[in-house]
Formats: C-alpha cells, sequence, structure tokens
C-alpha cells in the first residue's frame, strides 16, 4: 500500500513522480530522435519511394549527388531540426526547476 502522508494519490503523481521523471523522458526523446528519422528515410526509400525517400530522389536529381549523400544530408537537417524541437520542450518542462 502507498503511504501518501496526507496527499492523495493525484497529488503525489502531479507534484512527485511526473516532475521526477521528465528528465528521463527527454532523454529518451532526444536518442530516439535520430533512430525514428533513420527508420522512416529506409523504410519510405525502400519501400514506395514517396515522402521523405521522393525527396531524396528529386534533391539527388536536382543538385546532382548522389542518393546516399543526398539522403545523409537530409537525414541530418531532420536530425537536427527534431533535437531543436527537444530541447525547446526540455526548457518548457524543466523551467522552474533547479
Amino acid at each position: 500500500m502507498l503511504q501518501t502522508f496526507g496527499a492523495t494519490k493525484m497529488q503525489v503523481l502531479q507534484n512527485v513522480i511526473i516532475p521526477s521523471s521528465i528528465p528521463t523522458i527527454i532523454n529518451a526523446l532526444k536518442i530516439n530522435v535520430g533512430l525514428s528519422w533513420v527508420g522512416v528515410i529506409v523504410g519510405e526509400f525502400l519501400v514506395s519511394q514517396a515522402g521523405i525517400g521522393y525527396l531524396i530522389v528529386y534533391g539527388g536529381q536536382v543538385f546532382k549527388l548522389d542518393l546516399v549523400m543526398t539522403s545523409v544530408i537530409i537525414l541530418a537537417i531532420l536530425a537536427s531540426l527534431m533535437y531543436q524541437c527537444v530541447a525547446i520542450l526540455e526548457k518548457r518542462l524543466m523551467k522552474g526547476r533547479s
């Protein structure tokens, strides 16, 4: 049984559990951003050449680059944008915590 010392379970959840788990959640987001984009790009490029896969093929033709180099550039741009979004989210969630 959970000893809450006069606090309700919802108060413990809001004031203790969620704030203490925010750094772990943010770190998991940072790690998985790159992995998710690799899966998206490889999956779309190999299966249908639609979406980001199409962007890789089209970018390679326009800029006269090899498809591998184009995919690396696009992956780097998208991963850095997603990392910046996670960093902004981290600043907002961690505001007020020391």
